[in-house]
């Protein structure tokens, strides 16, 4: 199963280029997260999962369950950004003075989109449940905690955190 998910990547990559530079346009401060949080949202909802807003301030958390008996696995990545000014000369740059995704979430967001979408399609094979975080306020350190108090972490029996290099090709 992991080949056939892997194999489809390339076919993904514009579109995971095109959300990043989205979010890379509309970045959003820690605890402001509201447009971020509505596009996940809604792309987690066209997938047809079950979609939890709101969680801990702008968080999400939407489950994708397999159809084969498995654990759950949560996948977590962050929903802000760093009110750093944008000097970079490109199509995407940030749209908001101040603000920039200069850690890389952007990226995160777009590969965990990614992932939630290659493993939809697989989901006939997919052992077990995938609990997607999307974590706001990380960059305050606030977010976490709140997601945490909301239940965010409960009912799971492994977890792991997107990383990415800041400048990623996407």
């Amino acid at each position: 199963m992991l080949a056939e998910v892997l194999a489809q990547i390339p076919a993904l990559l514009p579109q995971l280029v095109a959300t990043r530079r989205d979010f890379a346009l509309h970045p959003e401060l820690s605890d402001e997260e509201q447009r971020t949080a509505r596009v996940v949202a809604e792309r987690l909802h066209a997938l047809g999962l079950m979609v939890q807003t709101g969680v801990g301030g702008h968080g999400i958390v939407a489950l994708l369950s397999g159809a084969r008996p498995g654990p759950t696995v949560a996948l977590r990545c962050e929903l802000d950004a760093m009110p750093i000014h944008d000097a970079l000369e490109t199509p995407y740059r940030s749209l908001h003075l101040g603000i920039k995704h200069a850690c890389g979430h952007d990226a995160h967001l777009a590969m965990a989109l990614g992932v939630a979408e290659l493993l939809t399609a697989a989901r006939e094979r997919l052992p077990g449940t995938v609990k997607l975080i999307f974590q706001p306020a990380e960059e305050s350190l606030a977010g976490a905690q709140a997601m945490i108090a909301a239940g965010a972490l409960e009912n799971q029996s492994r977890a792991r955190a997107l990383l990415a290099a800041p400048h990623a090709r996407l």
